[in-house]
């Protein structure tokens, strides 16, 4: 099995604007060192802005993170598809819109405040950095569904420990 590192084949010569700047989730996956991290950051961001710019209800906001993280699933798999192949890598570590799809899911019943937030990324990041079981197997599925679907796995695990320690404080 391929890693991130190893040349598939060659760049192409082109790139498709649109899967790059996706992929990259605008450009957070360029950045160095930890792109992962950047991304997942980066939506962190983007949802605490969101949730109290606007303030929705707990339910509203689970709805719409739940409708963003599905959207996000569906765009990313053939953008980063279309980036792994452009690239000549099997999961390159530029594409980071599978961390946005993945904290996303992390953070769909997620009280909007710092303390539960933080929880939702740091127990994303170890479950995508660790890749337990059967995340790690998701990772072997084809081009953008193995890159997208082992952190949609993760984001559910971490969503799921993050509900239990909800339960305490």
């Amino acid at each position: 099995m391929a890693n991130s590192t190893e040349q598939l084949h060659p760049p192409a010569e082109k790139k498709t604007l649109w899967a790059w700047t996706l992929g990259t989730f605008f450009g957070a996956g360029l950045l160095r060192p930890g792109p992962g991290t950047y991304g997942s950051c980066a939506v962190l961001l983007l949802w605490y802005l969101a949730a109290h710019l606007f303030q929705p209800s707990f339910g509203a906001l689970a709805t719409g993170t739940t409708i963003a993280a599905i959207i996000v699933t569906l765009v990313g798999i053939p953008a980063s598809t279309i980036v792994a192949r452009e690239s000549g890598r099997k999961d390159p570590g530029m594409v980071v819109i599978d961390e946005a799809a993945g904290q996303l899911i992390a953070l769909v019943a997620i009280r909007p405040d710092w303390p539960h937030a933080v929880i939702s990324l740091l127990l994303f990041r170890v479950f995508d950095i660790l890749k337990p079981p059967p995340v790690r197997q998701l990772e072997r599925l084809p081009e953008g569904t193995g890159i997208i679907m082992d952190d949609v796995a993760a984001g559910l695990m971490a969503l799921m420990c993050a509900q239990i320690i909800a339960l305490f404080f």
